[in-house]
């Protein structure tokens, strides 16, 4: 009955917003859908906790420790940024960017995009998954040319044909993963079904898997951004509204993850060797390295978090690539915290861009005189994600580094060169913005700050201490996909 909830909310919502979406109430109506389905969420997350794993509709739904995680961690970001949206798409319709009929659309695919992303987190099909993921790209697609620019066109157009094409890589794999299994599942629905396929994976076809493989790190990779495939990323989020970049960052890369990894725990039970993980590992540093060195040439501040964004990504891939309890564990912690943090990075840096009128980085200065709640928001937000202590960012990249280290040592050197490009490439911007002189006034509107602090807070708290029932939960799905 949850995932009936779960899923029936946000889709409802879609439709009724897309019918009054353009209504002054919509914004509320918007917030308040997020709402009630982060609550589904909270409740399904608290039965699975002391229940145990479920599915659900003849199997075609299955909830666990992983997934069960980062439902609510969507539903939660998912709410925050309904939250923020209120106030930040109003000042959009104030300065005339925004029609009407925008709106609706904004309002209507925001829900419609929590729905696909639900719905990928929680199928048992992987088919369903597959469709869900293309639904996700189609709704985001058109989010991300809302303002209807020649910029944001050609972002939407770059982003729908890579990861049309991406996706395209993910179908041709899913089709080898059935056709592997339907030798020993028989054909049928059965054959797509996550736990069946976990159940026999010791007896698929080591070929057909791996060559699967490649085909679905490659397509969910593109959704994920990592390097080389990442070329749609910065400019979806630097053209798209704020809200949409947040849960871009925050919510739909981690998504396509959890595609990546469900389909790295079969190979891995259908191989004797560490194909699948050192694939990821190769990617994921890779895409930590290319992102840092192109922090330190962008000029658009959306853009530059974008490049954050996917080196954090490459660094969670190689820590689930490196697989192990603690390399688990620490992807699953960064997982968390970097959603909490890119999202409340780029909900101050949206109001910072509406405040000046402008994304480049040259001309944001003085956020601290003009508008201090969001100048400490910017600058706390990007300590956090440059993984200063006492952050939870610190704590996941510690585990990550010091694994490494154990574990692969050729890769520490490279890690710790990206990371402290990264580190100056931001931090010196950021730093000029908050701090620097400026003649800006402040902003007419108050900005809905509440969610950054929040999300800070909680990456602030999982820094200094992890309470005990969400480290077991953590500890629990490490087992499952390690």
């Amino acid at each position: 009955m949850e995932i009936l909830w779960l899923l029936g909310v946000p889709l409802c919502g879609g439709i009724l917003l897309a019918l009054f979406g353009h209504k002054r109430w919509a914004h509320e109506l918007n917030t308040l859908m997020s709402l009630a389905t982060f609550i589904v969420a909270a409740v399904l997350t608290v039965r699975i906790v002391n229940r145990g794993p479920m599915t659900a509709f003849s199997e075609q739904f299955f909830i666990d420790s992983f997934n069960v995680f980062l439902v609510a961690l969507t539903a939660f970001v998912g709410f925050t940024t309904a939250l923020f949206s209120r106030s930040y798409m109003r000042i959009e319709q104030l300065h005339g960017k925004l029609s009407a009929n925008m709106l609706r659309l904004y309002h209507s695919m925001y829900q419609l995009f929590s729905f696909t992303m639900l719905l990928a987190l929680t199928t048992n099909n992987m088919g369903i998954l597959w469709v869900a993921m293309e639904a996700a790209t189609l709704t985001t697609v058109l989010l991300v040319s809302l303002y209807r620019t020649p910029a944001s066109l050609e972002a939407a157009w770059k982003y729908f044909i890579l990861c049309g094409v991406g996706i395209a890589q993910a179908l041709f794999g899913t089709i080898l993963l059935y056709f592997a299994a339907e030798k020993i599942l028989g054909a049928g629905g059965n054959a797509l079904l996550w736990t069946h396929l976990n159940a026999v994976k010791g007896h698929l076809e080591p070929t057909v898997l791996s060559l699967a493989f490649v085909f679905l790190l490659v397509g969910y990779g593109t959704k994920v951004g990592l390097a080389p495939l990442h070329n749609w990323l910065p400019d979806a989020h630097a053209e798209g509204p704020t809200p949409v970049s947040a849960v871009l960052s925050g919510l739909l890369l981690n998504v396509a993850l959890y595609a990546v990894v469900r389909s790295k725990v079969l190979v891995d039970g259908a191989l004797a060797s560490h194909l699948a993980g050192n694939l990821m590992m190769g990617f994921g540093l890779f895409s930590v390295v290319v992102a840092a060195f192109f922090l330190s040439r962008q000029k658009d501040v959306k853009r530059m978090f974008a490049y954050s964004s996917i080196e954090h990504m490459g660094l969670m891939t190689f820590a689930f690539g490196m697989g192990g309890a603690v390399a688990t564990f620490a992807g699953l912690l960064h997982m968390t915290v970097h959603s909490l943090t890119k999202s409340s990075i780029f909900f101050t840096v949206g109001h910072a861009a509406q405040k000046t009128g402008s994304q480049l980085i040259e001309n944001i200065r003085g956020l601290i005189d003009t508008n201090p709640t969001i100048g400490w928001g910017l600058m706390l937000g990007s300590l956090a994600i440059l993984g200063m202590p006492p952050f939870g960012v610190f704590a996941s990249e510690f585990l990550i580094i010091t694994t490494a280290m154990h574990e692969h040592p050729w890769a520490t050197p490279f890690l710790l060169v990206a990371l402290g490009v990264a580190f100056a490439a931001i931090f010196t911007r950021v730093q000029e913005m908050v701090f620097g002189e400026t003649t800006g006034q402040r902003l007419p509107h108050p900005p809905a700050l509440i969610p950054v602090f929040v999300h800070l807070a909680l990456v602030l708290l999982l820094g200094l201490y992890i309470p005990p029932y969400l480290a077991d939960w953590y500890r629990q799905a490490a087992r499952l996909i390690g």
